[in-house]
């Protein structure tokens, strides 16, 4: 942080390079992420849970750890909540909008990372509800998300296990169509090459727009919820938004709610076990409330045929108009 130097203009100038670095290298996240999951024969919605949103969830973690031990757990905790809502209301939302055909939902994920989601909100309200997130408690969140990792893992190799010849018929139908070619070093190469463009790209991105929203007065909170929370979550905008439209619509889903998961278990757990985080009850009863709002409906639109068609995105987006607008009102100090 602190890279960049305190002008308005390069500020701005900063913001819109980094941006279209973070796209190129979503593009490469995506087609490593692909190849990958093909060579290993892996579903591609693990790479997308587990691998992508590791990696596009990277700079929020690095964001709200370095938040908490300066002292910022508005930033920290607001980062967190606002990246679930962002990642539900805009990159979700815009990547169904802009997906060729509706986006096909597997119902086995709703009943397994979707209702884990569920739970670990609830329970990271509760925790959070007297206005402190103690080390405690975030060992437990770490704790879960050690666990939901190996659980992922071991329930979708033993399904690709018994269901392999299904596998194999897709991956040779129309995914294998659209495969980068390479061998799996270089899809290694190109995913790693993806990894450190969104990294990178980001930080930069950050550093600019946290300057610009300071130099305009903006508070703490807002900014945590708002552009520091858009900034960090431009990784799975520009992932979804790019899945999507290539039509790989469940790498999209599998990193959203991969990503959700990872903002409250491992970005809300670590920061809390570095600085126990202390925020007022005004964030926590404003900003919980909106993030479970975000979550339940995603995984209710997704209930809904098990699919996201054009419209569902429509709804998503104007949630998280309804949000912004909500947060300058509200929160607006």
């Amino acid at each position: 942080m602190g890279l960049i130097p305190a002008n308005i203009y390069i500020n701005f100038i900063v913001l819109f390079i980094s941006f279209y670095i973070l796209t190129k290298g979503a593009d490469f996240l995506v087609d490593g992420s692909v190849g990958i999951a093909f060579y290993l024969k892996i579903p591609k919605v693990v790479i997308g849970i587990v691998l992508v949103s590791l990696a596009t969830t990277a700079p929020e973690f690095t964001v709200s750890v370095l938040s908490s031990l300066r002292g910022k757990p508005e930033i920290a905790l607001g980062n967190a909540l606002g990246s679930v809502i962002a990642d539900n209301g805009l990159a979700l939302a815009l990547g169904v909008i802009v997906a060729p055909v509706a986006i096909k939902v597997e119902s086995r994920v709703l009943k397994s990372a979707g209702i884990l989601l569920i739970a670990v909100s609830i329970l990271s309200f509760l925790m959070a509800f007297n206005g402190v997130m103690s080390r405690a408690e975030g060992m437990i969140l770490l704790a879960a998300f050690i666990g939901y990792l190996f659980i992922v893992v071991w329930s979708e190799k033993k399904l690709k296990n018994k269901d392999r010849k299904k596998y194999q018929k897709e991956v040779t139908g129309e995914i294998q169509a659209h495969i980068k070619a390479g061998s799996l070093a270089v899809q290694v190469l190109r995913f790693s090459v993806g990894v450190a463009g969104v990294i990178i790209a980001s930080e930069f991105l950050i550093d600019s727009a946290v300057f610009i929203a300071s130099y305009m007065g903006i508070s703490e909170a807002v900014i945590g919820l708002t552009v520091v929370a858009i900034g960090t979550s431009l990784p799975e905008i520009a992932t979804c938004i790019v899945s999507a439209r290539r039509g790989y619509g469940d790498l999209a889903v599998g990193d959203i709610i991969g990503a959700d998961i990872m903002n409250i278990l491992w970005i809300i757990g670590t920061a809390s076990i570095v600085h126990p985080i202390h925020v007022s009850r005004k964030i926590i009863y404003f900003a919980y409330p909106w993030e479970l709002a975000a979550v339940f409906l995603m995984l209710g639109l997704m209930r809904m045929g098990y699919k996201l068609e054009r419209w569902k995105g429509f709804v998503l987006l104007m949630l998280y108009a309804l949000y912004i607008a909500f947060t300058a009102i509200f929160l607006y100090v």
